[in-house]
């Protein structure tokens, strides 16, 4: 029923258009001058339709699962639910629905039969109620568009304002959702602050998050200082870094401005293949070919080398983020106005010179965004880290040594059974805020080179 209410919509749109173009067109031939083109009035009948229609269907099917569920375990027989906790009528109600969808096991009793049958027909119901309501709002709404066109409709000004408000509703639903994000990370994070001391949280070089989670488990206290975790953060991010920046630079400066148009056609789509590998292959790479080569070398020349390691991970990491600087770079490359390319080249520059001392520097707000991009994304990064790198938080700056990343961490701490009101669970909000306000102190520093560099080259 649902892809019916899409269908019929769908259709509405179309016939709207259609209707309003073909008025505004008769009207026009006529003699009449029409104020907006036919064209205009179409559109203006298409979006009068999809707006309004499209939040009424996606509003029903948000609401329609929690209102059926409210009817459903309000009709149940008095006293089925006396007593009970909240996680064991959540378990009554997916048995319900289980059965409703013809998953029975055992023998379910009569009170639960009766009402799956009765959710069976409420979701009937729903649904065809959907389809019946997009129905006639779509033609009453097409009518309403239809009695609009006129010779002196301004049905352009309508469909700028649609248009508009559309913008301006994704541009607050964007900032309302970073709002969100922050504010849930605060929260989260002040209830962690309130169990672990700040300064344990931001000074302790011991990460040990293994704390008794029931009365009858044991466990140790717990170390909750971020230090080696944000250490390992730093020196993967690094590793990887210094490996992709001259790469990606170095290929996006070749394949632009030396390499022939057959070379170029061929190796940079090759070089944007990376880009869409998953990092699971990566980590698969890094885990059976890179580390092993790494401790092969290290046994050679006498160097203690850990099975996991820093280096393996934050190399093929690097890797995976050539493709990222190297399109940015090769984008910003192109973006240079030709006048500056023949400007030097006419003073008597080389190529080289002119890519290094004129075409590099103008690009600079361009390369500076891919950079980012990828550091952003060798920060975020948890796959590889995790095959590859290990899990045991460890204080060291050497690569040849194991370490973790705050994602991997985040990632442990939530997994299996736990519960959001002891620290090693609200740990990972605290070590998500901490890594939101790293990558945000990189987004400023960052925009202010982009600044800089714009107003002396724009």
């Amino acid at each position: 029923m649902t892809t019916l209410a899409f269908a019929i919509l769908l259709a509405a749109c179309m016939v709207a258009y259609a209707l309003n173009r073909r008025a505004a067109t008769g009207i026009r031939d006529g003699g009449q001058r029409l104020h907006s083109v036919s064209g205009y009035h179409g559109l203006f009948a298409l979006l009068m339709i999809l707006v309004p229609v499209l939040v009424v269907i996606l509003l029903w099917l948000v609401l329609q699962g929690t209102v059926v569920n409210t009817l459903i375990m309000s009709s149940l027989p008095d006293g089925t639910l006396d007593g009970l906790g909240a996680g064991q009528v959540d378990l009554i109600l997916a048995e319900i629905q289980s059965i409703a969808s013809g998953r029975v096991f055992g023998e379910p009793e009569p009170w639960k039969v009766a009402a799956a049958e009765r959710f069976s027909g409420m979701l009937q119901t729903a649904s065809l109620g959907l389809v019946l309501v997009t129905a006639l709002l779509c033609l009453g709404i097409m009518v309403f568009a239809r009695s609009k066109v006129s010779a002196e409709f301004r049905a352009r000004q309508g469909v700028e304002k649609i248009v508009s408000g559309l913008m301006i509703f994704c541009s607050v639903v964007a900032i309302f959702t970073t709002i969100g994000i922050v504010a849930s990370l605060a929260f989260e994070t002040i209830k962690f602050l309130r169990l672990v001391p700040l300064t344990e949280f931001l000074f302790g070089t011991s990460w040990e998050p293994q704390i008794p989670i029931r009365a009858d488990q044991i466990a140790s206290t717990g170390a909750f200082g971020w230090i080696p975790v944000i250490v390992g953060t730093i020196v993967i991010t690094i590793v990887a870094i210094v490996i992709a920046i001259p790469i990606g630079l170095l290929s996006a400066i070749y394949l632009n401005e030396f390499a022939p148009k057959t070379v170029r056609s061929v190796c940079k789509p090759v070089l944007e293949v990376l880009a869409g590998v998953p990092t699971v292959v990566y980590g698969f790479f890094a885990i059976l070919v890179v580390a092993p080569a790494i401790r092969t070398l290290g046994a050679q020349l006498g160097i203690p080398v850990a099975p996991n390691t820093a280096l393996a991970a934050g190399g093929v990491m690097g890797i995976m983020l050539v493709p990222f600087i190297s399109s940015f770079a090769d984008d910003a490359l192109s973006a240079v106005p030709r006048a500056l390319r023949d400007g030097a080249l006419a003073l008597g520059a080389t190529r080289a010179e002119t890519v290094m001392n004129v075409l590099f520097p103008a690009a600079i707000p361009g390369i500076v965004g891919g950079v980012l991009l990828a550091v952003s994304r060798a920060i975020g990064e948890t796959m590889i880290v995790v095959m590859a790198a290990g899990l045991m938080a460890n204080l060291t700056l050497n690569p040849l040594e194991s370490v973790t990343t705050v994602t991997v961490q985040i990632v442990t701490l939530l997994i299996g059974d736990t519960s959001f009101d002891n620290p090693k669970t609200l740990a990972a909000f605290a070590l998500g805020m901490m890594l939101f306000i790293v990558t945000l102190i990189i987004n400023i520093f960052a925009l202010r080179i982009v600044r800089k560099y714009r107003e002396a080259y724009d």
